[in-house]
């Protein structure tokens, strides 16, 4: 019980090392919250300062949800554990407690995060993502698909309610902070990959 919540917190305190910003501002670029689609996430570091720094980001990323899994794994933390630390992760990126609680809307985490919990998992998410992406050209739809059919993979390769219920909580949230894309997409405003987008999003 105690290493659950110790590895919980940890989780958190990693998933609020927010890479874009930590990454802006080693190359002295802007901070992302505040250029471009003022989202510090590795899309909007790839509008203000190119593909090497969104690179670093998506890595950041990523491994911040990665890490602590995997801890979670190796030490053999029950489901509800593992559940607990997939989900704290995805909110230390969303609300990181050294940047004012002010984070990206968390895809690259998530992908993180459920890779590590189940790699079939992780890899049928990233599939999905690729695949909507490919069709449709518009990422934020690749990621409210990926992420919102991820649930069903969970249950599909883990048969475990505990994570099966904390990937749904992290895609309705998910959902929740593209509220905006979501608008957009109904509008058929939102842009496409390869096009800049023309007025900034919330983060």
């Amino acid at each position: 019980m105690l290493l659950s919540v110790a590895l919980t917190v940890v989780a958190y305190l990693l998933g609020s090392l927010s890479a874009a910003i930590v990454v802006c501002r080693l190359l002295g670029l802007p901070d992302p919250r505040r250029e471009g689609s003022r989202n510090p996430g590795a899309t909007n570091v790839l509008r203000i300062g190119g593909k090497w720094p969104a690179f670093l980001t998506l890595a950041g990323d990523l491994l911040k949800g990665v890490l602590p899994v995997l801890a979670a794994h190796a030490l053999g933390l029950p489901s509800w554990g593992l559940a607990a630390v997939m989900f704290a992760a995805f909110m230390g990126h969303l609300y990181p407690l050294y940047f004012g609680f002010s984070g990206g809307k968390g895809v690259a985490t998530t992908l993180g995060v459920v890779l590590a919990m189940s790699p079939p998992v992780g890899l049928a998410a990233c599939l999905t993502w690729l695949a909507t992406a490919a069709i449709t050209r518009y990422s934020s739809l690749a990621a409210l698909v990926a992420i919102g059919l991820t649930p069903a993979y969970t249950l599909l390769w883990t048969r475990q309610a505990a994570l099966v219920l904390a990937t749904a909580l992290i895609a309705a949230i998910l959902a929740w902070r593209h509220r905006d894309n979501i608008a957009r997409l109904r509008a058929g405003t939102e842009s496409r990959i390869g096009r800049k987008r023309s007025a900034p999003e919330s983060p």
